[in-house]
């Protein structure tokens, strides 16, 4: 019994031998940062608090709102207006007014302010919802705003609102969880029978080895009987 046992856990080791080195390995590499320095929070900026307004309500041109958010950046408060349909906007706190997207020049102000040290800029680039890049994660219209230690901020080109903040670490942190999970397309999708087939039979493997623990302890003392 002992024997076909061994066999057995030798031919799973040989199936699951590389899985087990990627997840270790990908593993051991995302712990070695806290989460908060992985998603560059120690690059972020403090939000300024709002100012004290009696803010006007905006205007919707008759399209539906799902949902208004009062904010302020270094521009000044505005509210967000999300519409029923999808889309956003951001208008104008003190009179209301619907706001015109964001420029590039807007894009590269709102990023400097949003970082909380002096780092130059070396590009500012614009997406749209249908070509966000990969390490966006969020099918909005987009301006990248690329810092010289290769940070990436990201600005919301219809409201101005900071989206992601996306440092070197991270996008190898994000290669690494892709490995994790044997997802490097999307890096999203936790539950597929790749990854599922080899955590069974990891788990078989592993069960396996354990009882391999007794029954040669019990081969033993038959031997020396």
């Amino acid at each position: 019994m002992h024997g076909r046992f061994y066999h057995w856990h030798v031919w799973l080791g040989w199936l699951i031998g590389v899985p087990i080195i990627l997840w270790t390995a990908s593993g051991l590499l995302m712990v070695s940062q806290p989460i908060e320095t992985v998603r560059g929070n120690h690059l972020r900026s403090e939000q300024p608090a709002l100012d004290p307004i009696i803010p006007v309500a905006p205007v919707l041109e008759g399209r539906k709102a799902k949902d208004l958010t009062l904010q302020q950046n270094v521009q000044g408060p505005f509210w967000v207006i999300s519409y029923a349909d999808g889309g956003k906007r951001r208008a104008d706190a003190v009179t209301g007014k619907l706001l015109p997207p964001i420029a590039a020049a807007d894009a590269s102000t709102l990023a400097i302010a949003a970082r909380s040290d002096d780092n130059a800029i070396t590009s500012v680039q614009r997406f749209s919802a249908d070509e966000s890049p990969s390490d966006l994660r969020r099918n909005r219209p987009s301006w990248q705003v690329v810092f010289e230690d290769d940070a990436r901020f990201y600005i919301d080109a219809d409201t101005g609102e900071l989206l992601a903040v996306r440092t070197k670490f991270w996008r190898v942190f994000d290669f690494m969880w892709g490995l994790h999970i044997m997802d490097l397309q999307t890096r999203e999708d936790t539950s597929h029978p790749i990854l599922i087939g080899s955590a069974i039979i990891a788990l078989f493997g592993s069960i396996l080895g354990f009882i391999m623990l007794f029954t040669r302890t019990s081969r033993g003392k038959r031997n020396d009987a």
